[in-house]
C-alpha cells in the first residue's frame, strides 16, 4: 500500500519540479530503459514524472544498440535551456521583487 504521505494536497507544484529534474537527467545521457526504471518507479500514484515527461513530449523511447532506451526530445532539451535562462536571469536580478 502507497505511503500517506504520496496523498498530501500540497504536492500539486512538486511534479513539475520533478519532471525537470527526470527530464535534466535523462538529457545528461540517453538511459537503459530498465535503469530509467530502477531510478525513477514510485508506488505513489500522485507523482507520475515518468508518464508526465513522456505525455507532454519532453523525452521518448528509443532504441540504442538495439536495448531499449530513453533520451531527451527537442522539446525536452528547449524546455531546460528555458528553465536554465531564467533561474539565470532570476540569478542576476533582473525579476527581484521591488522593495515596498
Amino acid at each position: 500500500m502507497p505511503s500517506k504521505d504520496c496523498y498530501r494536497q500540497d504536492m500539486t507544484q512538486a511534479p513539475d519540479a520533478l519532471v525537470l529534474d527526470f527530464v535534466e537527467w535523462i538529457a545528461a545521457s540517453p538511459r537503459r530503459y530498465s535503469d530509467v526504471m530502477d531510478a525513477w518507479k514510485t508506488s505513489c500514484p500522485r507523482l507520475t514524472i515518468w508518464e508526465d515527461a513522456i505525455d507532454s513530449g519532453l523525452v521518448q523511447r528509443c532504441r540504442i544498440d538495439g536495448e531499449l532506451s530513453i533520451e531527451a526530445t527537442a522539446a525536452g532539451r528547449d524546455l531546460l535551456a528555458k528553465t536554465r535562462r531564467k533561474s539565470q536571469r532570476t540569478r542576476d536580478g533582473q525579476h527581484a521583487p521591488h522593495p515596498l
